[in-house]
This record gives structure tokens, sequence and C-alpha cells, in this order.
């Protein structure tokens, strides 16, 4: 079995690689990066912090403006008959958005960037939410009516934007289902390493992960996740609705008792965050490149805002106006970026790990020991440092498991736009979790695929690269429909709203009301 694994590891090592260049692109070539201050700019980042920039003053900051409003809608008690609530839609989403990510990605971006990348997740993040906003909207325009289900996102709003060429919306879906392929293993392997190392704490012995246990647990995880996964996207949200403000929550209280037992810490946690992030030797140099990048990398890794890979869930929701549920997308990056992967970061800069005589060392750790390292950093005692230890790897545990069904579910959902027979979608369902199960058997078998995990950061720049563009040839049609939501004059959503005649579930409506 080792030798089908490093044979695969052979075949992706190309991955990283590329991954890498498309990142760094054009800053990898000498003539770009010697420009000052612009050559620190990768394409990549310009996209996103420009576009996100750009998308937030033509629709008037509604991140900031319509906040409460998203709040309410969220709290408002909605009976649905088609599709799923839009608070249900949020949850689905934030089962995607908040996962591992944001542990990983922060510790990650912390470890290469310094203190500093936390800052510029936040920058990215507050003008992603723009960008999750205008995504989210079209795909709530364009999306179509399958039984008592909605069906859309980034492969049916880029088929209707371009031209309505079939082709179109058939590659968007294969490039999100690779995608998700791509991930899986990595969320099937987080899943049960995770419960594995609950396990230990709870018992205060080690676990080989050849034993019955490991066996046991990942065909209890195989079960589980194809009795909900065909079910369908509504009983995906069944738990979702019940999974995410749990680990959402336990989360929070679990490291707010971490800041408050190192309260005297809070002012080096700023003060670090805030130099790292404005030194001007790093602004001039090349630091600031790697602290830019290392913030907007790992905050898209985490909120996926620009990529379109949360449009289907949006497209999910029974919305009273497509931006509606816009509004709802740019309150996800909130609490996946600005609270989540903030405390997560309060706990990894606060323990002062990355930093010091120990630096060098604790860099070549990989991420998820970092994190608890510096957990064992900031508690107490052992009892209080297990305990600790035990909650954390609980929500990651869970911030994993939501993945996978979010990403199944999702799979599914792109699936629909090349055929909507139910064998088909089963034999997608059935791919899905042969994925997860071989990222179980990693585990077991004591490997790590890094250069097939590291197809994640690939897939994410390649969406943004296809998302991105498709978002503003649909901008105007998402300007529009702002406008009609913020007129709010009583008169129904169609087609006619935004200069279409393609919007064939919102015309429909329009005439049942």
């Amino acid at each position: 079995m080792e030798g089908i694994f490093q044979a695969i590891n052979n075949i992706f090592s190309f991955v990283g690689p590329l991954s890498d260049f498309l990142w760094d692109f054009p800053t990898n070539f000498e003539w770009y990066s010697s420009i000052p201050v612009l050559g620190n700019f990768s394409f990549a980042i310009i996209l996103l912090l420009g576009s996100g920039i750009y998308f937030s003053f033509r629709i008037g900051f509604m991140q900031v403006t319509h906040f409460k409003k998203g709040i309410n809608v969220m709290t408002q008690r909605r009976t649905v008959e088609t599709g799923i609530s839009p608070l249900a839609a949020f949850l689905l989403s934030s089962a995607m958005r908040v996962g591992p990510g944001n542990i990983l990605g922060v510790t990650g971006a912390i470890a290469v960037g310094g203190p500093g990348a936390l800052f510029w997740m936040w920058v990215s993040a507050f003008f992603g939410m723009s960008v999750a906003y205008m995504e989210s909207v079209l795909a709530q325009i364009f999306k179509e009516k399958k039984d008592d289900e909605f069906i859309g996102g980034l492969p049916f709003y880029g088929r209707k934007l371009l031209k309505n060429k079939v082709w179109i919306g058939v590659f968007l879906s294969i490039l999100y289902i690779l995608y998700a392929l791509c991930c899986l293993p990595a969320q099937g392997f987080n899943v049960v390493s995770s419960i594995g190392r609950m396990a230990e704490i709870a018992t205060g012995s080690t676990i080989a992960v050849d034993s019955a246990f490991y066996y046991i647990v990942g065909a209890i995880i195989v079960i589980l996740t194809a009795v909900i996964a065909f079910g369908g996207i509504k009983k995906v949200t069944k738990w979702t609705d019940k999974m995410v403000p749990v680990m959402a929550v336990l989360y929070v209280i679990t490291v707010l008792i971490l800041i408050v037992l190192n309260f005297k810490l809070i002012p080096y946690f700023f003060k670090a965050v805030f130099s790292g992030a404005f030194k001007p030797e790093a602004f001039f140099g090349g630091v600031f490149g790697t602290v830019l990048a290392q913030g907007v990398k790992r905050g898209l890794m985490s909120n996926e805002a620009g990529q379109g890979t949360i449009t289907m869930s949006a497209a999910a929701a029974d919305a009273l106006h497509p931006c509606e549920q816009g509004i709802l997308a740019s309150i996800g990056v909130f609490l996946d970026t600005i609270i989540i992967c903030t405390l997560s970061g309060f706990v990894v800069v606060m323990a002062h790990c990355w930093d010091g005589a120990n630096g060098a060392a604790w860099a070549e750790l990989d991420k998820l020991p970092k994190f608890t390292e510096s957990i064992a950093a900031l508690t107490p005692g052992t009892t209080m440092n297990a305990v600790m230890t035990f909650l954390v790897t609980l929500c990651f545990c869970m911030f994993a498991y939501t993945c996978l069904l979010g990403m199944i579910s999702f799979s599914e959902i792109a699936a629909n736009r090349i055929r909507k027979d139910q064998v088909f979608i089963n034999v997608i369902r059935v791919i899905a979790l042969f994925v997860a199960a071989f990222g179980i058997l990693c585990n077991i078998a004591g490997l790590e695929l890094g250069n097939l995990w590291a197809f994640s950061d690939l897939g994410n720049i390649m969406i943004v690269y296809f998302n991105v563009p498709i978002v503003y040839v649909g901008a105007k049609y998402v300007l529009r429909a702002t406008k009609h939501y913020k007129k709010n004059d009583g008169t129904p959503f169609t087609s006619q709203t935004i200069g279409r005649d393609d919007c064939t579930y919102w015309d429909e409506r329009a005439k049942n009301q």
C-alpha cells in the first residue's frame, strides 16, 4: 500500500510548485518584483483585494449598512416549501467556511508571515464580504427549481452570463467537483485523526493508527456520511443546522477562556499584529509581500470569498429577494474570518511560540501541533491544558466533518448542471464518499498525501481566476437588483428588473403572488 501512496504523491508532485507560481505571479519574475511597492503585490492579491474594494464602493458598503438587516433576516422564523430557509443556507455555507482552515490557515499564515498576516486577513475579509455578496446574489438570480429543491451557483450563473453555452456550465461544474474531490481526503483524514487524538487525551494513552479503534471509527464515519449525503441537501442542512452553532459557540467560549487566563498578553497581541503589518522596512522590502500574501491567501482558504464555491448554498435558499441571501453571505465571511480566525490568531500570537529562540524549530512542526503547542503555552497546569486541547480538537473535528458534508453536497449541486437524473447524482455521491474514505485510509496507514492535499491551494486560485471575471460580467445585474432591493417599493423582483428575460424562477414566483 505504501507504494501506491508514494506513486500518487509522485504524480501530484507538480501541484505545490504550480500553486505557488499562480499565487505569486508575477512577483516570481525579477523585472516585476524589482518595482518599488507594486512588486510586492501578486496578480491574485490585486484581483481579490481590488475587486473587493471596487464592489464595496459600487454596492455602497452594504456589508456595513445592511449588516443589522442581515441579522434580522437570519432570526426570522420562516416556513419554506421549496429549498431551505435563508438561515439554513447561511449555516450550510458556514459549515464550509468554518473549517480546519480557521485553525490551520491562521497558524500557517502567522508561521510564514508573522502576526501582521492576521491584519491583512481582516482587510481581505472586510472587502471580501462585498465579493461574497455579489456572487451570492448572482446565484439567487439564476437559480433553478428541481422538485422541492433549488439548485444553482457558479456553474449555473456562469453558463447564463456567458451566452448560455452548455460547455461552460459543464466545465465549471467539473472544475468544482475536481476541487472538492482533491480536498475531501484531507477532511476525512482530519476527522478520524482528531477523534483519535481526543481518545488519547481522554484515556491518557497512545492509540496506534493501525489499531482496530481507527478502523471502527473510520467505518462509522463513512457509513454516517453516506446516510446523510444520500438524504439530499435538506438532510445535510438538518445536520449543519445543529452542528455549526454548537461548534462555533464552543470554539468561541474555549478560546475566550484562554484569552481571559492570559489577559495580560492582550496588548502584546495587538502590538504584534499592527506592528507586523506596518513596519516601514517590511513595506518597502520583500517581507511585506510575504505578510500580505499570507494574509490574503489564508483568508481566502478560510472564508472562500471570490471562489464561487459557497454560491451553491446561497442558491439553495428560498429567499424573498436575491439580495437578501447576498447580505447573509457577507455576514458568513465576517463570522468566519473576523471572529473565528481572529480567535485562532489570539492563541497563536499570545503564546509567543512563533517567535524567539524556539521559532526556527516551531516552524518545522505541522500546523495543528503548532496550534496545540500554543495552547500548552497558555494553559497553566497539565489538567487545564488537557481540557483546552480536547475542546479545541473536538471543534477541529466538527470543522472538518461539516466541511466534508458541505463539499459532497455542493458537488451534488454542481453535478446537476451536467445531468439532473438521480443515477448520475448518486454516482457523484459514491465517488465523493470513496475519496473521503481514501483520506481515512491515509491516516490508518500512517501516511500523508501532502502533494495531493496541496491541490486545495491550487483549486482555490484556479476557481478565483474563473469566478471573479464572471462576477464582473454579471455585476450590472447585481447592481440593478441591489437598487431594486434598496428601493423597497413592494414590486416583485423579475427578469425585467435587471433587464433580462431568463430569470425563470423569479418570473414564475411573481405571477403566483
